[in-house]
């Protein structure tokens, strides 16, 4: 369960970070969620509807234990968390 939960907070600290960046000025470099900003005009929409999508498949993989899967997408946005702050803090 340590291991979902992990998820959902770098969930969590991937949206904080990213609507910040965005903000600021920062584009966004995931392509669904490009054009998902541009369809639905509002960032916060879009980063959400991806961030649920993307939880749904982490109780999934949770769930049928493919825990090695759900350890690589942690270490993969907990990268993606630190590029945001540092994209934050050169904006």
């Amino acid at each position: 369960m340590a291991i979902l939960l992990v998820f959902v907070v770098l969930q969590v600290c991937d949206v904080a970070t990213t609507l910040l960046f965005l903000h600021h000025g920062v584009g966004e470099a995931n392509p669904l969620v490009a054009a998902l900003i541009r369809v639905f005009a509002q960032p916060a929409v879009a980063v959400l509807l991806v961030k649920a999508a993307g939880c749904g498949l982490a109780v999934y993989a949770w769930k049928s234990r493919r825990t090695r899967l759900l350890w690589r997408a942690n270490l993969f946005f907990a990268v993606c968390v630190a590029w945001n702050l540092v994209a934050i803090a050169r904006a």
